[in-house]
């Protein structure tokens, strides 16, 4: 007999990505089409299972506005403008590749350029979210000084998606850098007052602070292993809890 399929604990979720997990960590490509595939393979399966799918992506494997400044001085305004262009290459690089996997994608951009994106319109992303389409937020929020973060945090909201799955290089929030510290301690589950008064640096305070105040939870996890984005999806305990 057939088995039911598995019963998501989330409807629409926001996955924010950043930009440095789609790099070759080998040859330093800012692209690496492997870890694409690997994304889409895992978005079609949660996107078989009727989750409205909609995705935010860094650009700090291309450029980051506030490294810029201090490596080479560029002024913060440009460099944060230079980022929020990088989202843009990053989100249709992701949107080719969810194509080739069968999933049908709209990109949305918080900066008009209507030759290759649609502009950010909320009622219009909640629309293709609900005929079945992925939507791809890119551009940040359009304003320099704010982070993918934030963008993430704003566009969930704008959007009342169920929860925000963050995918990091380490596998939740820690007292302290797991890299530097052999005996960092993992938290399972985190109040928005602890991370905000302890600033565990996974996601700024302004983007934690937009979602203490709608209520909005986050998973924080390592896309490194793969399968967890299913694994959040269907409720189990996968890295960080913010609720």
């Amino acid at each position: 007999m057939p088995t039911n399929p598995p019963k998501p604990q989330y409807k629409r979720i926001v996955l924010k990505l950043s930009g440095e997990a789609l790099k070759n960590a080998k040859t330093g490509d800012p692209i690496d089409t492997g870890v694409l595939d690997r994304l889409a393979a895992e978005l079609r399966e949660i996107h078989t299972l009727g989750v409205e799918i909609a995705l935010v992506v860094g650009g700090g494997n291309i450029f980051r506005g506030l490294a810029g400044m201090k490596n080479n001085g560029t002024d913060r305004t440009t460099g944060d403008n230079m980022g929020m262009l990088a989202t843009v290459i990053n989100g249709l690089a992701i949107m080719d590749c969810l194509e080739k996997h069968g999933i049908p994608v709209r990109v949305q951009t918080a900066i008009p350029m209507d030759k290759i994106a649609e502009p950010f319109i909320q009622r219009k992303a909640v629309r293709h979210l609900e005929r079945g389409r992925a939507v791809i937020f890119v551009a940040g929020t359009g304003n320099p000084y704010c982070t993918t973060d934030y963008a993430a945090a704003l566009r969930a909201n704008e959007i009342q998606a169920d929860v925000i799955f963050k995918a990091t290089k380490v596998d939740g929030i820690y007292d302290k850098d797991p890299m530097k510290h052999k005996d960092a301690v993992r938290y399972d589950t985190l109040s928005y007052d602890v991370a905000l008064q302890k600033r565990l640096g996974v996601m700024d305070a302004e983007a934690f602070a937009l979602c203490q105040t709608n209520h909005m939870p986050i998973i924080v996890f390592s896309m490194s292993a793969p399968g967890m984005i299913r694994r959040a999806l269907l409720g189990e305990q996968v890295g960080t809890l913010v609720s």
